[in-house]
């Protein structure tokens, strides 16, 4: 919002995803509407992160406090996995919504016009659950 950081990045695939977790709701004052990122993404300024849970942290502006990115920190197969706000790159709106997380936990007050797939809170935890055999699965 303010300019003081500047983000690259490329994303994984041409498509935007938004959670809509308690966590995403109280930090983004709604869905969190991201892209997953490939490696290598960079960005310049005075980022600031958050540990908000055991598994991830959330970044955002040192200046105006936007919201940049949510990256996984457990180790595992998923560990760097950054999801990169998609509000931060003015094409964002050009990209198809493929999948919303925690639809349990979305508000009444609003829904997208989508026939995404849509996964549970539950569904969003087993998916990235430890397997019982390790992470050599």
């Amino acid at each position: 919002m303010c300019g003081a950081v500047t983000v690259t990045a490329t994303p994984e695939r041409p498509a935007v995803a938004a959670c809509h977790c308690e966590m995403c709701q109280r930090w983004a004052a709604g869905p969190f509407l991201s892209f997953q990122a490939q490696p290598g993404y960079a960005a310049l300024g005075p980022v600031r992160t958050y540990q908000s849970s055991s598994w991830a942290e959330r970044a955002f502006c040192g200046e105006c406090g936007s919201v940049l990115w949510y990256r996984m920190t457990a180790p595992g197969p998923h560990h760097g996995q950054t999801q990169i706000s998609a509000g931060l790159f003015e094409n964002a709106g050009d990209t198809t919504l493929s999948l919303e997380i925690y639809i349990d936990k979305k508000p009444e007050g609003y829904a997208f016009d989508s026939d995404c797939r849509k996964l549970t809170g539950a569904d969003v935890i087993e998916m990235f659950a430890p397997s019982p055999e390790g992470d050599s699965q």
